[in-house]
């Protein structure tokens, strides 16, 4: 590609987002929102000089915001589409002067305003801009259009320069977000750029259904390896070793991987693995739980959006979600919504890195990649799986990140059309989310002490009412800066030693409850393999009866010594014979949970480590929500509501089974053969 030919793309970028500027309606109140927002941002930067500033008070800073609007009219178009063109240089120095100058004309052009100095015009221009960016930020993410625009043009320069062309495959993961919520979410007008591919008839929407459990880590050992028998659930008690198994941990992340690993995952042949908890095999992996990496200093759209303008961005950004987050939680609080946990504390940084940090990380990571031309690249999301966990699966604050991931996943599509290698843009998710009270609000205590009480034993819990799951996306940034030899990394060792020292102990108790979500699993770490039936009657009489007839758990399965899968609620049983369902006694326990409850159960019996007792949280048809054995209002890992719905959106050309729903395992097999058509890997031999 020619200097020239660069250039006129460029240029082409940039007419057609001027293109897009419509004056409507919208944008008259975008006038008028700009007007305030000048006004509060130059009263306050006016405030901070010393002295008197202005000789008519509230008039005059009015007046010198009209004027500033209308100088910066004159340059904002031109300033703002550059963000394309220039490099990070460039567009400092622009964006610095830009503000200097339009205030400094301004000042020149307002009478009632005292004169500055080229200093104090420099402080102030800056002061104003900071104070805008907050106000700006609580009306909406407004600086998305720029930062994407900075992106894309550095994309543009390093395919230039390093990219490769020919098809590639670009696998977006939406962490939690079902096929039903996707379908509530494009009628609603959530996501108009997926809806628009749906309507055009380039892509379609289908429905694969997780089984047990329904998992971030199950579900993407079977996206991004094929594997259907090594995870069973968010964490768990390896009794060969002694010692609770947390997958947002990255030691444990590398060991589970290792056990299913056979470097043949969907990523094994060139892929890049972004933001994952497991690799698949990809030579390249950043942000990936089982081998965490940040990008490299120097690299560049990385570099470029996390080190320099980027960064800053996002602070500000990360700040605003935090009192976003604040103020929602509050607002729930006032309005007495129901049902809802705790949203202070910790979560309210987390829902800044994960929403903000994380995702602006992955947009660069995977905008550089598809410049440079990977052959197929897999980044995961988690922005409203974050969210949904503590504020609800379909609530407000919830479907707005909804929003903000279609305007990620219409960037990409943009930036493929930009790019050497064309990709072919694919959207999956590893489960969905049910909504419920939890557990611990509807008996006053947790899962641990409750089957404490009943066996009259020692247990072990892992803080089943202390989430771990919303600590992946921290602890892989973490994990990543222990691999940095600065000051930073020092630090982030300190922190990782610590969750580790908290989370993975090494357990002498005689049970240990694993809670994920509304999926439990109770161990008896003094029995060898798998515990029947029989003897954990014998050891703690009356604990399988009391689980079962507890009003907030929805089912107890058990093997009982003949190998069978015993299914019990209290009222009445089903036995679970290869497969099969056998005739029992009392009401179904697994009618409320649909056609597909018994085959999800086998399933899960036949993974590693299950639990020698399996707990699913009550499932409430009428409402259609769920009982979570941990401190989340919005849970996954159980049976009932959307939870196991997961989604696949794929190009309408492709050909996949009519199973409805999918497998997981058919999905992987769909990548997989996908790659193979495009030439992307060898075929594989029978």
């Amino acid at each position: 590609m020619s200097p020239r030919s660069v250039s006129s793309r460029l240029f082409r970028l940039v007419r057609r987002r001027l293109g897009r500027v419509r004056p409507d309606w919208r944008w008259f109140a975008d006038v008028g929102r700009s007007f305030v927002v000048s006004f509060l941002a130059l009263a306050v930067s006016l405030w901070l000089l010393p002295g008197e500033q202005v000789t008519r008070g509230s008039e005059s800073v009015a007046t010198l915001a009209l004027v500033v609007l209308a100088v910066g009219a004159l340059l904002r178009p031109a300033l703002t589409r550059l963000t394309v063109l220039t490099g990070t240089f460039g567009l400092l120095v622009a964006g610095l002067l830009a503000q200097v100058l339009v205030l400094g004309i301004a000042l020149a052009l307002v009478p009632t305003v005292e004169r500055f100095s080229v200093g104090e015009i420099f402080v102030a221009s800056w002061a104003a801009a900071v104070v805008a960016a907050g106000v700006n930020w609580l009306f909406d993410a407004s600086s998305d259009e720029a930062y994407f625009g900075q992106v894309l043009g550095q994309a543009v320069r390093i395919a230039h320069r390093h990219g490769t062309a020919g098809p590639g495959l670009l696998v977006v993961q939406l962490d939690g977000v079902s096929e039903p919520l996707m379908r509530q979410a494009i009628t609603g007008g959530a996501m108009p750029a997926v809806s628009q591919w749906l309507r055009d008839g380039t892509h379609r929407l289908r429905r694969w259904h997780t089984g047990l459990p329904a998992t971030t880590p199950a579900g993407q050992a079977v996206l991004l390896h094929g594997d259907v028998t090594s995870v069973p659930s968010f964490r768990w008690y390896d009794k060969e070793r002694g010692r609770l198994v947390v997958t947002s941990q990255t030691s444990d992340a590398a060991e589970v991987e290792d056990g299913f690993s056979n470097g043949r995952g969907l990523l094994a042949h060139g892929g890049v693995s972004v933001s994952n908890l497991f690799s698949g095999d990809a030579p390249l992996r950043l942000l990936t739980m089982s081998d965490a990496h940040l990008p490299s200093s120097d690299r560049g759209a990385a570099s470029f959006a996390v080190a320099r303008t980027g960064f800053v961005r996002s602070i500000i950004l990360f700040v605003g979600q935090m009192l976003t987050e604040w103020h929602q939680g509050r607002r729930q609080r006032r309005r007495d919504v129901q049902p809802r946990v705790r949203r202070g504390g910790v979560f309210v940084l987390l829902r800044g890195l994960t929403t903000v940090v994380l995702r602006d990380l992955n947009v660069s990571i995977v905008s550089e990649h598809m410049a440079r031309g990977a052959p197929v690249i897999f980044v995961d999301f988690v922005d409203y799986d974050e969210v949904a966990h503590h504020a609800g699966p379909s609530r407000p604050e919830s479907m707005r990140t909804l929003e903000s991931l279609d305007r990620v996943l219409q960037f990409f599509d943009e930036l493929s059309a930009e790019v050497r290698r064309s990709y072919e843009l694919v959207i999956v998710s590893d489960h969905g989310q049910a909504q419920g009270m939890t557990f611990k609000q509807l008996s006053g205590s947790t899962l641990a002490e409750t089957v404490q009480q009943l066996a009259s034993a020692s247990v072990l819990s892992g803080d089943d009412d202390r989430p771990v799951e919303t600590w992946g996306p921290a602890n892989v940034l973490l994990s990543s800066a222990v691999r940095s030899e600065r000051v930073v990394g020092a630090a982030a060792r300190s922190v990782v030693r610590r969750r580790h020292t908290d989370e993975a102990v090494e357990s002498r108790d005689a049970l240990v409850v694993a809670a994920s979500g509304s999926l439990a699993h109770l161990y008896l770490t003094d029995v060898e393999g798998r515990a029947s039936l029989e003897t954990i009657e014998q050891l703690f009489p009356g604990l399988v009866d009391g689980l079962a007839a507890h009003p907030h758990i929805g089912l107890v399965a058990v093997r009982r010594a003949d190998g069978a899968l015993l299914v019990t609620d209290g009222d009445g049983w089903r036995a679970i014979v290869d497969g099969v369902v056998t005739p029992g006694e009392g009401p179904d326990p697994l009618a409320v949970l649909g056609p597909l409850a018994a085959d999800d159960l086998v399933g899960l019996d036949r993974r590693d480590h299950v639990g020698d007792l399996i707990l699913l949280g009550r499932f409430d048809r009428a409402l259609g929500e769920v009982v979570a054995f941990e401190e989340l209002v919005g849970s996954h890992g159980g049976l009932g509501g959307w939870q196991t719905e997961a989604l696949l959106i794929h190009p309408a050309t492709w050909t996949v089974p009519d199973a409805h729903p999918l497998t997981g395992l058919q999905v992987h097999e769909a990548l997989v053969r996908r790659l193979e058509q495009l030439g992307l890997r060898a075929e594989t031999t029978a």
